[in-house]
């Protein structure tokens, strides 16, 4: 039996659905800023593979870019993406981010190569599996649509899982990507489910619905009910206009 995740109006925009994204792109602009501003150079803190020093850029690394071109290609999807977590996986939302980061970020330290591995492109790998697999998984129709989208947009992202770029940490992609289907397969039965109707749903009568009396037996709308259905305690009198003419 599915596991299912009720929703009175699941796709309702709330503040929190930009507001933490933007928070979050927010703090890795303001990180770049101060290693700009004051010649910092934050590169020791991302994931070095298979050290104990390293462990600490599984949290760190995603806040820190070699250059601002850099720093673009990766705030702008991760805007995007986080923003579809929030907004159509409400209730997952920080499970996924905060979950997958850490994974994500374990997968790297675990796979790389010898190498300083930043950048939240990790993450954005992360989201972009999970929003395509996900929405497949669920079968619903505007889940799926997502995933199209996110296909059409950054279906390009694809290429960065291999080693065609010696720059690039592609470990860190096919972390993020393994982990965000790996997340998809743990959250495959948490569905959303659209409200449903008085008259969809199994308990419904159809001789107690009070909209049903304007209809006879044979499907005829009435526009007047009969005076036994009218409240009894009044009686309404109605006297011609006089016309003062006359």
């Amino acid at each position: 039996m599915k596991r299912k995740v009720e929703h009175h109006d699941p796709f309702v925009f709330t503040p929190g659905v930009l507001g933490y994204p933007l928070a979050f792109v927010l703090a890795i602009w303001i990180v770049f800023w101060i290693e700009i501003r004051f010649g910092f150079d934050f590169t020791n803190f991302g994931v070095y593979p298979r050290t104990l020093e390293g462990l600490r850029g599984i949290l760190a690394s995603p806040f820190i870019h070699s250059d601002m071109e850099h720093l673009f290609h990766n705030t702008i999807p991760l805007l995007v993406l986080s923003t579809s977590l929030f907004y159509f996986y409400r209730k997952l939302s920080w499970k996924i981010l905060l979950y997958g980061l850490l994974v994500t970020g374990i997968l790297t330290w675990s796979i790389g190569r010898p190498a300083f591995h930043i950048g939240a492109s990790g993450i954005i790998y992360m989201l972009a599996g999970f929003l395509f697999f996900k929405g497949i998984f669920s079968k619903y129709y505007r889940l799926v649509a997502l995933s199209l989208i996110v296909v059409f947009l950054y279906g390009g992202l694809l290429w960065y899982v291999a080693p065609i770029d010696p720059k690039i940490s592609w470990e860190g992609h096919l972390s993020g990507l393994v982990t965000g289907l790996l997340f998809a397969l743990v959250y495959k039965k948490d569905i959303v489910i659209t409200p449903k109707y008085e008259w969809e749903k199994e308990t419904y009568r159809e001789e107690d619905d009070p909209f049903m009396k304007h209809f006879d037996e044979n499907g005829n709308f009435i526009e007047h009910l009969k005076e036994e259905d009218e409240d009894p305690e009044y009686i309404y009198h109605f006297r011609k206009k006089e016309d003062p003419s006359e």
